[in-house]
């Protein structure tokens, strides 16, 4: 199961427009609701379990599509809604990770570790955001604005290099229940032939 992220690689395209003061970022698809086990998953915990990991980062993508827009026409209206975008991109890494927790343990070798590999990748990703996020509302002067509108750029795009399935992949069991599960399917676009 090798997704390819096309909502967060158009949202941090997006984003990176707008903050180049070219245009605004533009409304990806959004995808259907997950993590509520079908009644297929109730008599396979393995799926039940990837679909509660999946719906969590479904969440997430959910939140991102959503996003405020970003406003590049002056620098100090670029970073109040920057601001306010890294917000919502925190409050949403919160959202997700609240909901991984509750996924509980994993029932095939590979799944905990894979859930506190994210957990571990979601913590660094949400006080990079939040910390330019503070950096944005505490910027005077042009100058120390586009610095810090550089690194909401970066940030964003820290967010968009995010590969939550890759825990899914460690073994093939829990590939396996990845692709058995409704709520994964969602997350995964087929890769282009080449």
């Amino acid at each position: 199961m090798r997704p390819r992220w096309t909502v967060f690689a158009a949202l941090a395209t997006g984003i990176g427009i707008g903050l180049a003061g070219c245009g605004q970022q533009p409304s990806p698809t959004q995808p259907r609701s997950g993590g509520q086990a079908d009644t297929a998953n109730q008599a396979d915990p393995a799926a039940r379990w990837a679909d509660g990991y999946c719906g969590a980062v479904n969440h997430l993508v959910r939140t991102l599509t959503t996003l405020p827009e970003i406003d590049p026409s002056s620098p100090q209206q670029a970073a109040r809604t920057s601001s306010r975008l890294l917000s919502s991109v925190v409050d949403g890494i919160d959202q997700t990770v609240s909901s991984l927790d509750r996924v509980g343990p994993a029932p095939l070798p590979g799944g905990t570790a894979a859930r506190a590999d994210l957990l571990g990748e979601f913590a660094s990703v949400r006080k990079r955001a939040d910390d330019v996020r503070q950096r944005l509302d505490s910027a005077s002067g042009t100058s120390a604005t586009k610095t810090a509108l550089g690194d909401a750029r970066s940030a964003i795009d820290d967010v968009a290099r995010l590969d939550v399935l890759k825990g899914l992949d460690a073994t093939p069991a829990l590939s396996a229940a990845g692709k058995r599960a409704s709520g994964c399917q969602q997350l995964v676009v087929p890769p282009a032939p080449r």
